[in-house]
This record gives C-alpha cells, sequence and structure tokens, in this order.
C-alpha cells in the first residue's frame, strides 16, 4: 500500500488504516515547534529522548529548606545539579549531592537509590555566600570603587587594603621567602587574611580539581575551573609577603582577597588554578 503524502494526512486518520502501516511525515512547522519547545513547555517533558524516562517526584533539603522536584530516574546525578542549580543558586561546581553518602556525578539516580518522596541533601554554597565572607562595609565598597579608576596605584597603598595591611604580619604567617618559586606544599598554606581581618587557609585538592577556602566559620570548596582569575602583588616593605584576588565571577566585583600569601607559592598558586605554567 503507498503511503499518503502530507496533505493526505487528515483522511489517513479518519479512515484508520493507513496511519498505523505508514511513518508519520513531519510538517516544517511541527519540526520548527518540536526543536524550540522547551522555550514553551516544561523542560523535563519537551525533550524527545525523554519519552521513555521515569520521572519521580522527590525532595531536595539544602540549608534547611525543602524544595520538591521532580525529574528522571535514569539521569545522572551531573544532570540533577544543572537543575538544581536555578533552584537552589548553588553552582553546578560547588554543589555535594548526598544520598546514603555521597553520590557521584556520573550515577544515575535510579542507581543511588532514589525513590518517590525520598529526601536528597545538597551540600554548598551560593556564590553571594562565599563572597559575603569577606565582604567590605558599603563605605570601604565606595573607597575600592574610587581607588580602582587609578590603576597604576599599588593594590597595599589603596585605602581598602590598608585598613588589613596595617595591622602587620599575623603571628601565625608562614614564613614568605623572596626570589624562590616552590610548588604547592602538601599541608595547608595558612596564616593569611581575608578583607574582613579574618583568617584565611587554601587547602588544594588535586584529585577533585579544588582549592579550599577556609575560614573560621566555613570552609568553602571551589572548582577550580569555576575561578576566571588569579592576580597578586608584593607588599611593600613585606615584598616576601603578597596581596592576591581570586576572581570568582564574571566581574572584578567577585574579587576574594587574600593577604600576606608566602611569595614562594604565588606563582604555584595561580598556575594551578589557572592551569598555566610561569616561567
Amino acid at each position: 500500500m503507498d503511503c499518503p503524502m502530507e496533505g493526505d494526512r487528515g483522511d489517513v486518520k479518519e479512515n484508520g488504516t493507513a496511519e498505523a502501516n505508514c511513518p508519520r511525515l513531519e510538517s516544517s512547522t511541527e519540526k520548527i515547534i518540536s526543536e524550540n519547545a522547551e522555550n514553551i513547555c516544561d523542560p523535563l517533558l519537551s525533550q524527545p529522548d525523554e519519552a521513555n524516562l521515569t520521572p519521580v517526584e522527590f525532595f531536595v533539603v539544602h540549608n534547611k529548606n525543602k524544595h520538591e522536584v521532580n525529574f528522571f530516574l535514569e539521569k545522572t546525578v551531573s544532570d540533577l545539579k544543572k537543575h538544581l542549580q536555578n533552584i537552589l543558586g548553588v553552582p553546578q561546581h560547588l554543589q555535594k549531592i548526598m544520598f546514603k553518602g555521597l553520590a557521584k556525578d556520573d550515577q544515575s539516580l535510579k542507581d543511588i537509590g532514589v525513590t518517590k518522596d525520598a529526601k536528597v541533601m545538597v551540600v554548598g554554597s551560593k556564590l553571594t555566600d562565599v563572597l559575603a565572607v569577606s565582604t567590605p562595609s558599603n563605605q570601604d565598597t565606595a573607597e575600592e570603587k574610587s581607588t580602582s579608576v587609578s590603576t597604576s596605584e599599588p593594590f597595599c597603598r589603596q585605602k581598602i587594603h590598608r585598613k588589613v595591611l596595617d595591622k602587620g604580619v599575623p603571628d601565625d604567617a608562614m614564613p614568605g621567602i623572596l626570589n624562590i618559586k616552590e610548588p604547592l606544599p602538601p599541608y595547608p598554606i595558612s596564616g593569611m587574611l581575608n578583607k574582613s581581618g579574618g583568617k584565611v587557609r587554601l587547602t588544594f585538592k588535586l584529585e577533585v580539581d579544588q582549592v579550599w577556602i577556609g575560614t573560621k566559620e566555613r570552609t568553602d570548596k571551589l572548582g577550580m575551573s569555576s575561578i576566571k582569575n588569579v592576580i597578586s602583588e608584593p607588599i611593600e616593605g613585606h615584598e616576601e609577603y603578597h596581596i592576591m584576588a581570586v576572581q570568582l565571577g564574571p566581574t572584578e566585583a567577585s574579587r576574594y582577597w587574600i593577604y600576606w600569601v608566602p611569595a614562594q607559592y604565588v606563582d604555584s598558586i595561580r598556575d594551578t588554578i589557572l592551569g598555566t605554567v610561569s616561567l
């Protein structure tokens, strides 16, 4: 039996004889609608390859807040992180999914045992929370904007940084060494300060491509690939130490400032985070 042309499809449906044996032809209009369905429909229902997937409703708990989530059992933990990024406001690379232990990115929800009404815990800080640890006052922010106009002025002379530097070298600062480049030590680089004057330590977890910024209050685990830039300058009068800025977002406003970084580790810190090599 010959298949009907696209224009005859209405007749085929009415007599019910040809539709089962002939492939359905897709018009150009239908194709466009299908390709753009995600813009007008629920993204979980619009993707054609998800027609045979199994949806499941469960709860995600983050910072004592409970969210009802509908996702697919066959999707991976990495896919779930992408989905939760907009719901929780936590970047994908900062999330850890906990369900009967730490879930690996390549595991499916079915693999880790997620079922209807299960409770999945997410550990991770919002980018704004990370920056808030060293967020200055409104007056400090205004001063930083005014000094940023003059880019030729060294960091250590700018008023916004002098407030930290004038307190002197911290008693527990690691010794700084001039004119030497050393590899990262096998232990945290500690004894440094952030913009609010709090103690900071850097721990490099190369096996998971993360750098941990630790303070007394919290430890933020950052994927190194998410860090946009790392810059530093020596501190005048104490050139064996540097001021370092780790840029966590797309603009300079997202810089996390660290003071009294031992000079011998500066190049290794930057090279490790950015994946570059200093000569």
